[in-house]
């Protein structure tokens, strides 16, 4: 069953006649309704707010790590373990072939259905996951193959054992440590960057981000709670903090936006996920054209610049 959202009230009922058109066998009908429908689309999704590209960066019906995995990557291998506790089921770890090139594939993985929820605790990493990453992701260096992150998280989680594990020292290795791996990295973010839990996976030559995707320090849910003392004012937060991938692009905290179907990743799957495999792709051969040296002088610069700023 598709899942709609407050704003998407217009395409469920159209999805629902056509739906009734198809038992009854009523062709005409079906075709008339889905002109419609790809016009109501067209209209909804023009001109959405900050708040509704977060509802979209959230929607249960959109492609998580693990669905672009399973998609792009041919003859893919599981990686599991921080070789210290245990395995973090909510980041996963590929080796695989992207078209032809052979590439180390790190994402947080939220899960769906209450089970596999459960399982991945809701995409919100474990210390060992980050180490997990950070392990593959050297083992990625040592092979010289490129990594691609897949950033989808609320946040790391702050339960009592992860901060007894060390969860913000693991975030904190895992930038030390990757602004200085020796190998092209690409990561975008495919819904929801919360916080460090997303930074810790966001040390990239490239940072981007779908269309309908978040980034941001905090959830608005939090700011509102800290900001007014009432966390109903998420909306409101979610304008002031511009955590949109068209805010980011226009101040400079990301490289690049990658345009989504005119339906949404979580109505056309199968397009969002080609279209981040192409950007993957075309941004990787560039990367490829540098020298170890000039690729991590320009990462560092890249670094260096956020939040750099000139007095007048």
């Amino acid at each position: 069953m598709a899942s709609y959202l407050d704003f998407e009230k217009g395409i469920k009922q159209i999805d629902e006649e056509i739906s009734s058109a198809k038992i009854k066998g009523d062709d005409d009908a079906v075709e008339i309704l889905e002109k419609n429908l790809k016009k109501e689309i067209s209209k909804t999704y023009k001109n959405l707010s900050e708040y509704q590209r977060l509802q979209l960066a959230r929607h249960p019906d959109r492609p998580y790590a693990l669905d672009y995995i399973r998609l792009l990557v041919q003859d893919g291998y599981e990686i599991h373990g921080d070789r210290a506790f245990r395995d973090d089921p909510a980041i996963v770890c590929y080796i695989g072939y992207i078209g032809n090139k052979k590439a180390v594939i790190i994402g947080e993985q939220k899960g769906r259905g209450t089970k596999h929820k459960l399982k991945r605790n809701f995409g919100m990493p474990n210390p060992e996951g980050y180490r997990k990453a950070l392990r593959v992701a050297k083992l990625a260096e040592k092979f010289s193959l490129p990594i691609l992150f897949l950033v989808d998280t609320p946040g790391a989680y702050p339960g009592i054992g992860a901060e007894e594990r060390g969860q913000s020292e693991a975030i904190a290795r895992n930038l030390c440590e990757l602004s200085a791996l020796k190998t092209p990295i690409v990561s975008i973010v495919i819904g929801e960057g919360g916080s460090g839990g997303a930074l810790a996976i966001g040390v990239a030559d490239k940072l981007a981000m779908m269309q309908n995707s978040v980034f941001s320090v905090i959830s608005p849910e939090g700011c509102a709670a800290i900001l007014w003392n009432d966390p109903s004012k998420s909306e409101l937060a979610t304008k002031a903090m511009k955590i949109t991938a068209s805010e980011l692009m226009e101040h400079k905290l990301i490289d690049d936006v990658i345009q989504e179907p005119e339906m949404g990743a979580h109505r056309d799957k199968d397009g969002a996920i080609k279209a981040l495999g192409e950007y993957f792709l075309k941004e990787l051969e560039e990367l490829e054209k540098l020298s170890i040296d000039e690729l991590l002088e320009k990462r560092m610069d890249k670094i260096l610049s956020i939040g750099a700023f000139k007095e007048r």
